[in-house]
């Protein structure tokens, strides 16, 4: 018996998108080939969980298993997707020149239209050549598959090519620059194979972003927080400053404050849409150690009215 898709990811059949979506990225990782190798049971797994989610991903998919009309491999079901030979004279209609509408009386005497029960599609598969059968197998294309590959924040934010073993051979990912974690890069024709000479499906990367030690980014901006010292922060300094594209001098203001924001010009993620700009938090810190002259100092300093409540 085939297993049920919503057992396969473990989320019940009232499971939102969301929730879907969150669980098979859990399992895709844990799972993943490139982190289990060797692992055929992993590998199989993983296999298993991503077929499972083509299908409960994707809106229309779902509905369709949901309502049994396709099963857990993504075939059509139900009387459709048999065979059965129309040839020679049988159910009356079938023989001769193709399908013909076909109904019976009874049911207390109500017509009963075969069609309405298994649709339509079931007999446009008969061919129009005096009853010989079913015409030929359609084309299907494959199924997408599903990766998750995860990459460095400079390598998301400068953009980068990483190989990935997909489907037994070694590909090239180009990540662009700019990616965010969750982003989802598509390979064409680099997932299952399809079927009766059908094209391949596509490959389905969703990108992880590492989080760094210190940059984040606000869309195109990279953004940082620079500790300076009490000093530094009341007379001014000029500091060095890292980038995603190296290391920069900034000049800080004289008599700055905590979370003032200095920007960088065009120091921040660069796109075909444009180039993004580096932000700057500064962050006083107080000395770590007693400093009994700079006690005295501020003691001996006029007293500031910084509140207003």
């Amino acid at each position: 018996m085939a297993k049920d898709l919503y057992d396969v990811l473990g989320v019940s059949k009232s499971a939102t998108a969301t929730e879907i979506k969150s669980q098979y990225r859990k399992l895709a990782r844990k799972y993943h080939p490139d982190l289990n190798k060797d692992n055929k049971e992993a590998a199989e797994r993983f296999k298993e969980v991503s077929a499972a989610y083509d299908i409960l991903g994707d809106k229309e998919k779902r509905q369709k298993y949901d309502n049994k009309e396709i099963d857990a491999e993504g075939k059509p079901t139900g009387f459709g997707a048999g065979g059965f030979n129309a040839g020679g004279g049988g159910f009356g209609g079938f023989g001769n020149g193709g399908y013909q509408s076909y109904s019976t009386q009874g049911f207390d005497g109500a017509g009963f239209d075969f069609s309405s029960l298994f649709g339509e599609d079931i007999f446009s598969r008969f061919s129009n050549n005096g009853g010989s059968g079913f015409s030929q197998a359609r084309r299907q294309k494959g199924q997408d598959a599903a990766y998750s590959l995860e990459v460095d924040f400079l390598d998301a934010a400068l953009g980068a090519e990483k190989s990935l073993m997909m489907n037994g051979k070694q590909l090239n990912v180009k990540i662009p620059a700019g990616t965010s974690s969750g982003q989802v890069l598509r390979l064409k024709g680099q997932g299952f194979a399809g079927t009766n000479g059908g094209e391949n499906g596509d490959a389905l990367i969703t990108i992880n972003v590492r989080p760094h030690t210190y940059f984040k980014t606000e869309g195109k901006n990279v953004v940082i927080d620079l500790p300076i010292s009490m000093k530094e922060a009341i007379l001014g300094a000029k500091v060095i400053v890292p980038t995603i594209s190296g290391k920069v001098n900034l000049k800080i203001p004289a008599y700055s404050s905590s979370g003032e924001k200095l920007r960088l010009k065009g120091k921040g993620i660069k796109t075909k849409d444009g180039v993004g700009d580096e932000i700057v938090n500064l962050v006083i810190m107080a000395p770590k150690k007693k400093n009994e002259e700079l006690e005295n100092v501020l003691k001996n300093s006029v007293e500031e009215q910084m509140r207003s409540f």
